[in-house]
């Protein structure tokens, strides 16, 4: 059975679970994601018996008693008593176990349709034989459609498959590095820098590929059900173990972990300002405004991006590099913001800019790019020397579900980047091979005025207003030429685009005036 197959096998039973009314109210889990999660507990108890027989015979770490076995043997009140038992018991358990069923539960409300999921879906088959491929593809296809269901609220926790693709093959992980991604969701930056190296990699040592699957990656996510989600996605692609766990459950932003990493690779939650709903003595409804202070942090502030932008240097070991999803207020905002791009510029190697198009996220309203660097060590003199910027966003057209994002619109962003679009008889360079940027060749001149890729001086940039790193220069054709315009549905999703983005910017000038107008807002 292939991917496709399984997957959409899944999302039936998915559908049949939501139909027997599962967990509507129950944010983040909600609906599909609630499905997601019980197959989530099923198939891990299904594989880890699977492990226990021959020909790989090896120890459990269910419990005797609470395993795949004592559930296929029961049905009906029994069976539904005895899976909510099951849940609770494991999820008392430590390890990745642990990880898995913390706070699991029984969200079925009909034992027959428990009792199909277990006969006729799971116990049929064969996961463990099944190539890692298969059902990890499978069960990154059941996220992506769960993301796709927009009133799950799932999709603000899943990074279109295509950019993280072009990503990855634009840093270009090598074995033996440690990968790191401090606001995971459901694991798709880890999985596809595991994927990277697997493929490009084949002749790996025996030692290479242990520590591939059982050191390199380390995540952190802030909701319980995600990380739930992101460790099973894991655990199918090979990747973690009883005794290795790589994700963490917490905020990454509360403080410095001590662990440093040679590529961090993120897409940090959109969302500008963190704030703590604060109930007062009358009642009375107030906000107070969530500031980071950390002593390796260049600014405080209480916007979250620019925070993770921070973050993610201190993550970094020496040399180490980084790509950040960002939205576009980090490379404009005044005050912390504009501190924070001067530090980067000054103390890290900031070489590349992807201003991305609009229609990519299922969160509305955002507009976004993905910020490269490189971490070095302290010097009295600019690191940054040239930032190059690609733009994929003036006169492109995307949305979810007619036009798509591909892999392939980011085949010249990826030559670009590494270098490897200067034409015949140049040498071949690796992706995030500082050797290959050192021969970049700009797309744009005088001559080419279309061209998407150019680089502006350190000078440049620092000298502009703010600092900011929020730069245009390709002219935007449907202003000039209504022959060109893009499909009427196309530009309605714009449209859209464009008035989330202002009623977004809208509530955090209402937020900046205060918490008691905000306040009074919300309960009008």
């Amino acid at each position: 059975m292939n991917s496709a197959t399984i997957v959409q096998k899944l999302w039936n039973y998915c559908n049949v679970l939501r139909d027997d009314g599962m967990s509507y109210g129950d944010y983040p889990s909600t609906s599909l994601r609630a499905g997601s999660e019980q197959l989530t507990y099923l198939l891990f108890l299904k594989m880890a018996d699977e492990r226990s027989r021959p020909p790989y015979n090896q120890a459990s770490p269910v419990l005797a008693g609470y395993d795949w076995p004592s559930l296929v043997k029961k049905d009906g009140d029994e069976l539904f008593d005895h899976y909510r038992h099951t849940l609770e018991e494991l999820g008392k358990q430590k390890g990745l176990l642990g990880l898995i069923f913390t706070k699991s539960q029984n969200k079925f409300q009909d034992p027959a349709k428990l009792r199909r999921l277990i006969v006729d879906l799971i116990d049929k088959e064969t996961w463990v034989s099944m190539s890692a491929d298969v059902k990890g593809d499978a069960y990154e296809g059941l996220l992506e459609k769960n993301a796709q269901d927009t009133k799950s609220g799932a999709g603000q926790y899943f990074t279109p498959r295509p950019l993280i693709q072009a990503i990855v093959d634009a840093m270009a992980p090598r074995p033996g590095e440690t990968i790191s991604d401090p606001a995971c969701g459901t694991g798709g930056f880890l999985l596809a820098a595991h994927d990277y190296v697997v493929k490009h990699y084949p002749n790996m040592t025996s030692a290479e590929k242990k520590k591939l699957r059982g050191e390199s990656f380390k995540g952190w996510e802030l909701v319980q059900a995600t990380a739930r989600l992101c460790a099973m996605n894991m655990l199918l692609h090979g990747i973690g173990s009883q005794e290795f766990e790589p994700i963490a459950v917490g905020d990454s932003l509360a403080a410095d972990p001590g662990e440093r990493f040679d590529v961090v690779l993120t897409n940090p939650p959109f969302g500008k300002k963190s704030s703590t709903t604060i109930v007062g003595e009358e009642g009375k409804v107030s906000k107070e405004r969530d500031t980071v202070e950390r002593d390796d942090f260049w600014a405080t502030t209480s916007n979250k991006q620019l925070n993770f932008v921070q973050h993610v240097k201190t993550l970094l070991k020496q040399n180490g590099r980084a790509a950040l999803v960002l939205p576009d207020n980090v490379l404009f905002e005044g005050g912390a913001g504009e501190t924070i791009r001067r530090k980067l510029l000054h103390d890290c190697d900031v070489h590349t800019l992807l201003r991305l198009p609009t229609g990519l996220f299922y969160a509305q309203g955002v507009k976004a790019n993905v910020l490269f660097f490189d971490k070095k060590p302290a010097a009295e003199t600019p690191w940054t020397r040239k930032l190059w910027i690609y733009d994929l966003r003036t006169n492109m057209h995307f949305t979810l579900k007619t036009s798509t994002l591909k892999r392939e619109d980011l085949d010249e962003f990826v030559a670009c980047y590494s270098g490897s679009n200067r034409g015949e008889g140049a040498a071949p360079t690796v992706g995030g091979s500082p050797s290959g940027r050192f021969n970049r060749q700009p797309t744009w001149s005088q001559d080419n005025p279309d061209g998407r890729w150019r680089a502006y001086g350190y000078d440049e940039l620092v000298n502009r207003d703010k600092a900011s790193l929020d730069i245009f220069w390709l002219r935007d054709e449907s202003l000039s030429d209504s022959d060109n315009l893009p499909a009427p549905e196309v530009i309605a999703a714009e449209i859209v685009e464009d008035l989330e983005a202002a009623l977004e910017q809208f509530r955090e000038i209402l937020a900046d005036m205060g918490p008691e107008v905000a306040a009074e807002d919300a309960g009008a």
